[in-house]
């Protein structure tokens, strides 16, 4: 099984992303970015929900290996989005 770094080095090579880029689009260093692609640190709740907002990524194939890596239907998207956020506020993991 792979890890969450190769999943998500995975991810960024089909987007045709550099470390670096895909570190500015997350907020973080290229180094930090390399640290989770190399499992040295994990991505935050935060972080997790931009690669789902921004890129459509399927948050159950980067946690979990579950295919497709990419998700399809956009509505589905923005519901799930929607939900994901309402918890991450009620936790305190992220701000609103």
């Amino acid at each position: 099984m792979s890890t969450q770094g190769q999943r998500l080095k995975k991810i960024r090579n089909e987007l045709n992303l550099t470390q670096a880029q895909l570190g500015l689009a997350l907020g973080i260093s290229k180094q930090f970015y390399s640290n989770i692609e190399t499992d040295r640190t994990l991505l935050n709740n935060e972080k997790l929900v931009l690669l789902y907002k921004d890129y459509n990524v399927n948050l159950n194939y980067l946690l979990g290996g579950v295919l497709p890596m990419f998700n399809d239907d956009k509505k589905t998207t923005n519901d799930f989005e929607e939900k994901v956020k309402k918890i991450l506020i009620q936790e305190g993991l992220i701000k609103n």
